[in-house]
Formats: structure tokens, C-alpha cells, sequence
């Protein structure tokens, strides 16, 4: 039995599938956070709160690495600790930073702070030859101006330290750029009272459909699990409606995302302790990478995989963290896709009507998560504002996409915001 420390974590998905996956391997956990309040409120999705599987639950100043480090290694020393770990993007360097003082399981510092800053990867990958977009990278607006007149319009901006699609914008003039330049530089400190660093990415506009590829390290080696499509829509923004796993693509535009996605892994050094997530446009001229996720992917795309494939990547991040082989055999599950799709509110109000009779015992679902009626909506601008999602699953091949949208469209008819 090993026991693992969690720093920090989501409220959300990911939050409750890692301490059910420690749970189930048969190991423990310590809960350690800044702000406990932050995770007292309702179990998400209407489940058994995920903190009471925790062995302790403990507090500490995880933003700030100088009084934290020393804490932790007197933790350690009374509770001995096996790995660590966190499902929040933001504490990734932090827990690399824990694992190398104390001798634990993990990455190292350096490859996890280069895939977590946007600019970072974009100079190692560039440094390396992996295709990527041309970009540039400032942080006053003459700058800014200038490099994106360089660029070319229209172009994407994006802030180098923030997740979920925050503030990212595709952008077709000085003066779209200057509004969403003035929204990041208002935007100082994010959700877990880190400050921002004012730098802006900028990046040429890439066409193609985009995918992610799955991936666990382990030992040197990387094992592929598979490539994941996506929709992306809500422009000017870009916004996660959906996505099936596996990919519906030709063979060689798979090999092209996975070729991709190894050598970013490789040229970051994420080659040991590490379920990926890397995100990759197909473009007419080739595939180009966007960003390296140095853990499991959001969006419950983990639970697409395991629906399919019968893989867990939340017990493979949990093997991982704990320095063992992760248990990555394939099983026939029935299905041969799975889907989900995100139900997106396209203006401000409060949620009054959401219809979904029926929608749980209908043929293929395999979940179903839904606001209540008296929500405060906000017009979608990144992927926290979603209503819910559908997941859906076919036996016979890739249809899964198909059957999730036409039950999209039966909620949507039904949907009233005032």
C-alpha cells in the first residue's frame, strides 16, 4: 500500500476520479491545501465528497515554495510519504518541486515548468525542431503591436500561465488585439491567487481540425493510448464543445499526431512519471503542436479512453506517481467509440428550463450531468462556463460523435436562459 500526498486539486471531474483511483489501487492519501474553503461546498455532482477518503487533511502555503518545501519534509518525516501528486494545472511545478526534495517519483522540475508556461514549450519545441506555429512572445503592447503586424493577422493570443481556455482569442486587427491585450493585463492574479505573469503569446492562426494525443511515460519508454478529437467552437474564443475517442481519421494523420506528440514529449523531457496530454492542430501543411499537458487529460476525455479501452489513466497517473508500472492492457469494454458533448450557453441570465427527460435511459448514454434550474449563467468566454455534458458510447464503430449531438440538439431545444 503506498501513501500519496495530493496537493491541491480541481473541483470537478478529475477530483473525484484520482482519489477513487487511489482508493481502489488500495492506497492513501493526504490532502494538503492553502485554502480549504475553496473545496468545502457541495460533493461535486452530487457524489460523496472526495476529501473524506483522505487519511489527513492539511494546511499549508502551497503558493509559496520557500515556507512550503520545509513543511512538507517535516510531513514526511512523521507520515512517509510514497509520491506525490495533483490534478490542478497550476501546483504541477510545485509537486515536481516536492517529489525532487524529497526523492519521490516524478518528472523533473525543469521539464514540467517548460510544458506549464506556454512560451516555454514554444522555445524548447522550436529549439528542437517540432513544428509548432510562428509565435512571439512580450509583454508591453508596442511590442505586442509590432510582433503581431510581423505575424500577420488574424492571429491567436494567448496568456503564458492559464488553463482551460482563459483569455485565449483569435484576433483580426490591431484593435481585437489591443481589447484582449487590455482583458489579460486586467486579469492579475488567477483563481488560486497566483500572480500572472504579464506576458502575452502570440501565434499565427492555424487551420485543420485538432486532436489530442494520450500518452503515459514510464521507465524512458512512452506508451500511446490513443488520439482523441476535438470541437472547438464559441469564437472569437476557443471553447471545447466536445470530443470522441478514438479519433475517426486516416491512419496517417494518426501517425502524424502521435509522431508529433513524441517528439514534444521528448525534446521537454517528460519521458518517465508522466500521463500526457498533447494537444496538436492537423494543418494543410502538417501537423503543429499547440501545448503538452504534463497530466491526465480534463474534460472527462479519461473516462472516453476507459469506456473504450477499459484503460484508467487516472490509476495509471496514480501508478506513476508511485514510481510502478502502470496497468495500460486493453480490454473488449463492447464499445468501439465513446463521445461527449458539452452544453455551451451562448448568452448571460439564469437558467430556468432544462429538459432532460428521458435523456439518462436513452440508447447509448453513459452519462449525464446537468445544471439546475437557477443557475447564473455567463455567455461561455472559456471551458468553465459549460451547462453539463452528455456522454455516449456506440458498439459498432465511430458514431458516438453522431449520437451525442442529435442528443445535444434535443437539450438545446428545451434550453431557456432569461
Amino acid at each position: 500500500m503506498g501513501h500519496l500526498l495530493v496537493v491541491e486539486s480541481w473541483v470537478g471531474s478529475m477530483s473525484r476520479l484520482l482519489p477513487r483511483a487511489i482508493r481502489e489501487a488500495g492506497h492513501e492519501f493526504t490532502f494538503l491545501t492553502r485554502d480549504l474553503h475553496h473545496y468545502l461546498r457541495s460533493a461535486p455532482e452530487g457524489t460523496a465528497h472526495p476529501l473524506l477518503g483522505a487519511r489527513h487533511v492539511l494546511t499549508a502555503d502551497t503558493n509559496d515554495p520557500a515556507t512550503l518545501l520545509p513543511e512538507v519534509e517535516r510531513l514526511h518525516a512523521v507520515l512517509g510519504f510514497d509520491g506525490v501528486v495533483t490534478s490542478c494545472d497550476y501546483y504541477l511545478p510545485t509537486v515536481a518541486r516536492i517529489a525532487g526534495r524529497l526523492g519521490l517519483p516524478g518528472p523533473g522540475l525543469e521539464a514540467v515548468e517548460n510544458a506549464c508556461r506556454k512560451d516555454a514549450t514554444r522555445r524548447v519545441l522550436a529549439e528542437a525542431g517540432v513544428p509548432g506555429p510562428r509565435f512571439a512572445v512580450h509583454a508591453e503592447w508596442a511590442e505586442v503591436d509590432r510582433a503581431a503586424r510581423e505575424i500577420g493577422y488574424p492571429l491567436v493570443i494567448k496568456p503564458v500561465d492559464l488553463c482551460a481556455g482563459m483569455f485565449v482569442r483569435k484576433v483580426a486587427d490591431e484593435t481585437e488585439l489591443a481589447a484582449a491585450f487590455r482583458a489579460l493585463a486586467e486579469f492579475p492574479v488567477n483563481a488560486r491567487g497566483q500572480r500572472r505573469d504579464p506576458a502575452v503569446l502570440l501565434e499565427e492562426l492555424l487551420d485543420g481540425p485538432e486532436v489530442s494525443v494520450e500518452t503515459v511515460s514510464y521507465g524512458g519508454t512512452v506508451e500511446v493510448i490513443g488520439v482523441t478529437d476535438k470541437s472547438v467552437g464559441g469564437a472569437p474564443a476557443f471553447i471545447e464543445t466536445g470530443h470522441m475517442f478514438p479519433a475517426a481519421l486516416p491512419p496517417a494523420d494518426l501517425d502524424d499526431a502521435e509522431r508529433t506528440a513524441l517528439d514534444a514529449l521528448k525534446a521537454l523531457g517528460l519521458m518517465d512519471g508522466v500521463v500526457a496530454h498533447t494537444e496538436i492542430k492537423l494543418t494543410s501543411a502538417g501537423p503543429r503542436l499547440v501545448e503538452v499537458n504534463p497530466r491526465p487529460a480534463g474534460n472527462r476525455i479519461t473516462e472516453l479512453v476507459r469506456h473504450v479501452t477499459g484503460i484508467d489513466l487516472a490509476a495509471a497517473c496514480v501508478d506513476v506517481a508511485l514510481g510502478r508500472t502502470p496497468d495500460l492492457r486493453r480490454t473488449d469494454t463492447g464499445l468501439r467509440s465513446a463521445a461527449i458533448g458539452f452544453l455551451v450557453p451562448d448568452r448571460t441570465g439564469t437558467l430556468h428550463t432544462l429538459d432532460a427527460d428521458g435523456l439518462v435511459n436513452a440508447p447509448g448514454v453513459l452519462e449525464v450531468q446537468l445544471a439546475e434550474p437557477g443557475k447564473a449563467v455567463r455567455a461561455a468566454g472559456s471551458n468553465n462556463e459549460y451547462l453539463g455534458h452528455v456522454m455516449a458510447g456506440d458498439a459498432d464503430g465511430p458514431g458516438a460523435r453522431a449520437r451525442v449531438e442529435e442528443l445535444l440538439d434535443g437539450l438545446r431545444a428545451g434550453l431557456v436562459i432569461r
